[in-house]
């Protein structure tokens, strides 16, 4: 059986233990996953912050969809779909708040691909509203952050506001890097919750 063949045999065994109520698989899948999505996705945003929080969005995505997920496709590619979508939004979002004006639409994806980011993405411009919209969308964050139970509050703090890696997170709380990354895309979904769903 080929590396590839076993990958998927495992996902599969793993979707399985997670659809039978073992979260621990779903943790397993992260830890297997989250390195190599997190490196497709900083190809595209050439952002590490963002494709650190798109990477966490692609986890809670999949772990909400992972229920109906009927294995038309390996679970991997699933998961990576997952990412490249999220990914372009977050690129766009970031685009019209004019974050990286050195961006320019004629360099390549990445890697071997002749592809540019203007055949991938579509253009748009930014207008008063979405200043106005992002405005009121930073203090329903700020808001519904004080929400969050303390278990959540505390890893959001470690990492985005103490800047701690992973493993320092996980020295400071004793729990393993894994349940740390699963910890902080919980949290995230708990906040994205008390948003009524919006992109974060």
């Amino acid at each position: 059986m080929s590396i590839k063949a076993q990958e998927v045999a495992l996902d599969k065994v793993l979707v399985a233990r997670f659809k039978a109520g073992d979260e621990a698989a779903f943790e397993e899948m992260v830890s297997r996953y989250w390195d190599r999505i997190y490196a497709m996705v900083l190809k595209l945003l050439r952002n590490s912050q963002d494709a650190e929080e798109v990477t966490q969005d692609a986890f809670i995505r999949a772990h909400r969809g992972l229920e109906k997920f009927r294995g038309d496709s390996s679970f991997s590619t699933w998961l990576y779909q997952i990412a490249t979508n999220l990914a372009r939004n977050r690129y766009w979002y970031w685009w019209r708040r004019k974050r990286d004006k050195s961006i320019s639409f004629d360099q390549a994806v990445g890697g071997d691909s002749n592809t540019t980011l203007g055949e991938v993405f579509k253009a748009d411009v930014e207008t008063p509203q979405d200043i106005a919209v992002t405005n009121e969308f930073q203090e329903r964050v700020s808001a519904a952050m004080e929400l969050l139970n303390a278990k959540h509050r505390e890893v959001l703090g470690l990492r985005n506001v103490r800047n701690l890696s992973y493993d320092e997170i996980a020295t400071e709380l004793q729990i393993s890097i894994g349940t740390v990354k699963s910890r902080i895309a919980r949290a995230r979904e708990s906040l994205r919750a008390g948003l009524g769903n919006e992109l974060l």
